[in-house]
């Protein structure tokens, strides 16, 4: 601990100290020596040295050097490399560079797509800019996104899409880390980003890198298999006022506006300046319509008394309901019969909505340095809607709520602190599934429900038997039945036999009155008896007090991380870096063991009091809060050494949650390019997940199953196997129980090596390719138990019976490994085309180990692309542009809950888009579609069939 709190000694007092050296600061621009057009991100070198810096967007730089003369080397992608010799300064200098030849479209369309530090990154990093932003055929960036080499895009509704990578994809991303301008984007209380629902708009999304692999090192915890770290656009680079409509199929209607505003000082210089963002969208929603047998179950579509269906809850498996085995002629037709539930249709609204916007200041310390001024930023968002979200159940976000605010100052590629706060409001979110159960049993219990139904089935006995059904039989004083005629019977009479169930399942629903059981099976949908309890059971808690579904979440997150990098002769950079981190979860009981324990009014029966509204009345309450903490430490060394064609970096963070051991997580790579078109790479790699606020305090009953948090390890859990044979046998033959112990959940910990190539041929054709291989310790899962009460005569009837899920550590390593490769090819300065394939592969787990991966992820998948800019069909400033993507994913099976796994069939998708630039106007009219073909399919088991979604939009950009 002294070595830890010794570097972080040293890391704020570096922090705090100003380097006040005296320097030359050599100013200057760099524009095209053709169109005079000022060049963003061009070198500057001061020769012979490490010192260096790039142009901004208005093609300036400002260098400092020690003394003069000096010679600077100018370098770009497209352009001849040019040196320039300074004697002596007195004012800023213009330097013109050539394209030699090569066309300078095409250089500017290589430099959009592949830079310098892509190119030289130690990981897999794809990447997509304003301009692909543009270009994207999907509709909108972030769905554009699944269309990088080596990214997963899981679709649950068209509110909630989030990205993984490197497999165990999860509507629940827990082990990918989503970052925009540096926040985390997580939601508070569930410990992972909602997509891009919590996101910028497209007008100011300037640029999404998405990093693939174990990346701790330098981002944290939460960067176990990638990182999505998005830049918005800083309004000092883009004012101007943005507009963008657009409707489309399934109601679509989208707006978005973006005003940024530059405010300079007395001297003319850029000292303020602030943007404001607006966004809304509306849709129908996909609907969950799968109405098709869960995986596992013991009957098919054609089982006469129905079948427990994915997207319908409560008509699960009920023991007392199957009468399938023993004496069937006591119930000829009857077998196994299942509950009519409720169709997820009839509990959710599937008219998505999400309002969001973000206001943002920035401040020039020294607004004569330009882009490489100190700068202090304040920003907030905030984000409010309703969607559909597919966790261990589905759920349905209604009138969700978050805000985040951001204080920052910093200097460009120098140093950061950044502090901000997240807050959450889950508005009037409930569960479906649990909804429909609670409906169910709040009518009339299983057990109840089973008894009508057989008394019904009695009643229309005599119709059963005048059909000639086989009857047991005497024969010789011995009872004897006939199987194969019994079996003969229910294929001749399937019909019928349908025809009734259907009948004593309607009377059983509709009702009448039976000694001790309500008269009423099922609320119809959209009766006015429905909508009552719907909305009582809806609206109220899920928690002691309340006996309803909506879960309460008010969570918080609090954040403060610091870096500062310096330069020395001997390495080149180094990077120091802190943060700290606090989490108030505050779920009322209704998600965490946050509960509040109340004492209630009892009579002398030791009945509940009730008050005039049929409330108990309670005459205490006990809250039990949850704060849960952890901070961060890390240094990074770089060095470059013969001529910056070989680069080496290493990394040591180190990590503590208060409820974890200390963890270090290292880093090391190698960057190898021997010239401008090779680039050779190799990385060995480690991170850490600490364990979610769900994996420690989690308590949330879903129905079948509740759902454990694990800070401190449980014992005597029944198997489900054991207690399975348990149950359904009888006599001194019954098999032994047998019982599980978990231990307490620890962080689960990867180390990853990967290596990868990126080249470039004939100026013209670039090429990345990567392999990686991953180990994963202590992988974090879930293991099943049961706690049941046996009958003191029945031995084997079991009572008060409960499911548990609890999080927990596999005893084995998981191995994953996988290569990806992806191509661009400009084939003219108007056309690209692009590819990638990714192959991933789930390499090793223990079949007998009860921990499920759940790596969720197609092993092939493939997409195709290309776009066309920039045609001029007349002699003006307009002109067209065209793309599209297609996309192959190979089928794979997706393990979530028992309710949501199974097989994810093999799709394709194909979208595209046209668009028309009226440059004169400053509008851009688009119009596409994602899904063309309206291909439906599912990305998630559980989820929606997905079609095509077509839409027109028109964009006005007055820079």
């Amino acid at each position: 601990m002294k070595t830890i709190k010794s570097i972080l000694c040293a890391f704020f007092i570096v922090f705090i100290t100003v380097n006040s050296f005296g320097q030359i600061k050599i100013k200057g621009t760099v524009q095209d020596d053709k169109s005079g057009e000022k060049l963003y991100a061009v070198s500057v070198l001061e020769k012979g040295t490490t010192n260096g810096v790039i142009t901004d967007f208005e093609g300036g730089f400002i260098l400092e050097v020690a003394k003069l003369p000096i010679t600077l080397n100018f370098s770009y992608i497209g352009y001849d490399s040019k040196n320039v010799t300074v004697t002596t300064y007195s004012k800023p200098i213009t330097v013109k560079i050539s394209t030699g030849n090569i066309i300078l479209e095409e250089a500017e369309i290589r430099g959009e797509r592949v830079s310098e530090k892509q190119k030289q990154a130690p990981l897999t990093v794809e990447s997509m800019n304003v301009a692909a932003i543009k270009e994207a055929p999907t509709g909108n960036f972030y769905e554009g996104l699944g269309n990088l080499k080596g990214v997963d895009l899981t679709s649950a509704s068209l509110g909630f899409k989030v990205i993984n990578t490197r497999g165990f994809n999860s509507t629940s991303p827990v082990r990918s880390l989503q970052l925009i301008d540096g926040v985390d984007n997580q939601s508070p209380g569930l410990n992972f980003s909602l997509g891009n629902f919590l996101g910028s708009s497209d007008l100011d999304v300037m640029k999404v890198d998405i990093v693939a692999g174990a990346s701790s090192a330098f981002y944290g915890p939460g960067a176990f298999n990638g990182v999505i770290n998005m830049q918005t656009k800083d309004p000092f680079l883009f004012p101007g006022v943005s507009v963008s409509f657009k409707v489309g199929e399934r109601n679509l209607s989208e707006t978005a506006i973006r005003i940024a505003e530059v405010l300079k000082n007395k001297k003319g210089e850029d000292r303020f300046a602030y943007k404001l963002n607006f966004f809304t969208f509306k849709a129908h929603d996909w609907e969950a319509d799968n109405y098709s047998p869960v995986e596992g179950s013991r009957v098919d579509e054609n089982n006469p008394g129905r079948f427990d269906a994915v997207n319908i809850y409560g008509d699960e498996y009920f023991a007392a309901n199957n009468l399938s085995t023993g004496a069937v002629w006591n119930n000829p037709g009857l077998g196994i019969f299942y509950r009519t539930g409720y169709k997820e249709s009839d509990l959710v609204d599937y008219n998505t909505e999400n309002l969001k916007g973000s206001f943002a200041l920035n401040y020039r310390l020294k607004p004569e340095l330009t882009y490489d001024s100190p700068t202090l930023i304040w920003a907030t968002s905030a984000s409010t809607g309703s969607t559909v979200y597919q966790g261990d159940n589905r759920f349905y976000l209604k009138n969700i709520f978050f805000i985040q605010n951001r204080l920052e100052f910093s200097k460009k590629d120098k140093f950061f602190i950044r502090a901000y706060m997240t807050a959450e409001d889950a508005g009037n979110s409930y569960d479906p599934y649990a909804t429909a159960l609670k409906m169910l049993k709040n009518t009339r219990s299983d057990e109840n429900w089973s008894k009508v139904y057989l008394t019904y089935w009695n009643s229309i006995e005599d119709r059963i038997i005048a059909t000639g059904v086989p009857q047991l039989e005497i024969i010789d004083g011995v009872p004897t039945f006939d199987q194969e005629a019994y079996n003969a019977w229910e294929n001749i009479y399937h019909d019928s036999i349908v025809a009734w169930h259907d009948e004593v399942a309607q009377l059983t629903n509709n009702g009448s009155n039976f000694p001790g059981i309500n008269g009423v099976g099922r609320l119809e949908p959209g009766s006015d008896e429905f909508n009552e309890e719907f909305s009582k059971i809806t609206n109220g808690k899920s928690n002691e007090l309340e006996n309803g579904t909506r879960f309460s979440d008010k969570s918080k997150l609090y954040h403060i991380h610091g870096e500062y990098i310096w330069n020395t002769q001997q390495i080149d950079k180094i990077t120091l870096g802190s943060n700290y981190r606090m989490y108030r979860p505050n779920s009322e009981g209704t998600i965490f063991t946050d509960s509040i324990s109340y004492e209630f009014k009892i009579d002398e029966d030791g009945e509940f009091v009730l008050n005039d509204s049929g409330e108990k009345i309670v005459l205490s309450e006990t809250r039990n809060p949850i704060t849960n903490q952890e901070w961060g430490a890390y240094l990074g060394l770089e060095k470059k050494m013969m001529d910056n064609k070989v680069i080496l970096r290493g990394a040591l963070r180190v990590d503590k949650n208060q409820n974890f051991n200390l963890i270090s997580t290292p880093a090391v790579s190698f960057v190898f390019a021997p010239n401008k078109q090779h680039t050779f790479r190799a990385s060995l790699t480690s991170a850490l997940r600490n364990p979610t606020l769900a994996d420690q305090y989690l308590n949330f009953d879903v129905g079948p199953a509740i759902l454990k948090g694990n800070l401190h390890g449980v014992d005597s859990l029944m198997t489900v196997d054991s207690f399975i044979s348990f149950v359904g046998s009888s006599g001194l033959n019954s098999p032994q129980l047998e019982f599980l112990d978990i231990a307490p959940i620890q962080p689960e910990q990867v180390k990853s090596i990967e290596f990868g190539y990126r080249s470039s041929f004939w100026e013209k054709l670039f090429v990345d390719m990567s392999y990686y291989y991953s180990n994963y310790s202590s992988f974090i899962g879930y293991k099943i138990g049961i706690k049941s009460e046996f009958d003191e005569i029945l031995t084997n009837l079991p009572r008060n019976t409960e499911v548990y899920r609890y999080s927990a550590n596999s005893d084995n390593d998981v191995i994953t490994q996988g290569y990806s490769v992806g191509y661009n090819l400009y084939v003219t300065k108007f056309l690209e085309v692009n590819g990638n394939y990714s192959w991933n592969n789930l390499l090793k787990t223990d079949k007998n180990d009860p921990i499920i991966p759940a790596f969720n992820t197609p092993e092939h998948k493939i997409n195709i692309g290309a776009n066309l800019r920039k045609i001029k069909f007349k002699n003006n400033n307009n002109h067209w542009g065209l793309g599209g993507n297609f996309k192959w994913i190979d089928g794979f099976i997706f393990e979530g809950s028992p309710q949501f796994t199974g097989f994810v069939p093999t799709y394709t998708i194909l979208d595209g888009q046209i668009n028309y630039s009226f440059n004169d106007l400053n509008l851009l009219v688009k119009i596409g579609a994602s899904n063309i073909l309206d291909n439906r399919h599912i990305e998630v088991f559980g989820g929606p069939a997905i079609g095509r979604l077509a839409y027109f939009s028109i964009l006005y950009e007055l820079k």
